[in-house]
């Protein structure tokens, strides 16, 4: 039986977040579905003005083995809409796996879904994502963050290389790289090597909480 990996959408979500990590979870067809769920189904408008449908709604969908939660810059008033909020840990409560793209974090942190948790986000952005949540040790300096059942990159593309571990971590290492040889795609696979971080001065704190 197929593993269910629900993908969310909202307007203004940004485009390489979704199908970035798509393509790779599209080379495993026979072992992942992938369903694309918003708070109602039907067209939604990416931040690049391609416009994409969702064939499920957050509540009826709910039941997905991995998750995937998108930034852009729908994610700026997202982090304020308390109905949202409480949809979106309905739809993340029975998934095993958690994971976020660049500002997605910031969605899962206003949740309350990172509390506890290691995190990163788009460098870009970072000051206003890491914001968010009252007990989330966001990581300035990280292409991606693994912390037990949550997976959270940093921006836009690094995506990617945060999907391609975890296909590893879950199918092994041989498989993600077949995946990255049929789409013809080098990735970072250093967590830890982040050349997008605010500084490489080595008295910059590896790690902060947020308060």
């Amino acid at each position: 039986m197929s593993r269910q990996v629900g993908v969310l959408l909202f307007d203004g979500f940004e485009l390489l977040d979704v199908f970035g990590p798509v393509e790779l979870w599209s080379r495993l067809s026979d072992r992942y579905e992938v369903t694309f769920c918003a708070v109602e189904p039907g067209p939604v408008h990416s931040s690049q003005g391609a416009v994409v449908m969702a064939t499920a709604d957050m509540d009826a969908s709910a039941g997905h083995d991995i998750v995937l939660i998108p930034g852009g810059m729908g994610t700026r008033s997202l982090v304020d809409d308390r109905s949202f909020l409480t949809r979106l840990r309905g739809w993340t409560a029975p998934a095993s796996i958690i994971s976020a793209v660049c500002t997605g974090s910031a969605l899962l942190a206003a949740a309350g879904l990172l509390e506890g948790y290691r995190a990163t986000s788009n460098k870009r952005a970072f000051t206003w994502a890491s914001s968010h949540g009252r007990d989330v040790r966001w990581e300035p300096r990280a292409r991606w963050v693994h912390d037990r059942d949550r997976w959270t990159s940093s921006g836009v593309a690094a995506g990617m290389d945060m999907t391609a571990a975890l296909i590893a971590h879950l199918e092994g290492k041989e498989t993600a790289e077949r995946v990255l040889r049929e789409v013809e795609l080098e990735v970072q696979t250093d967590p830890d090597r982040d050349p997008f971080a605010f500084t490489d001065d080595p008295a910059t704190p590896s790690s902060y909480r947020s308060s």
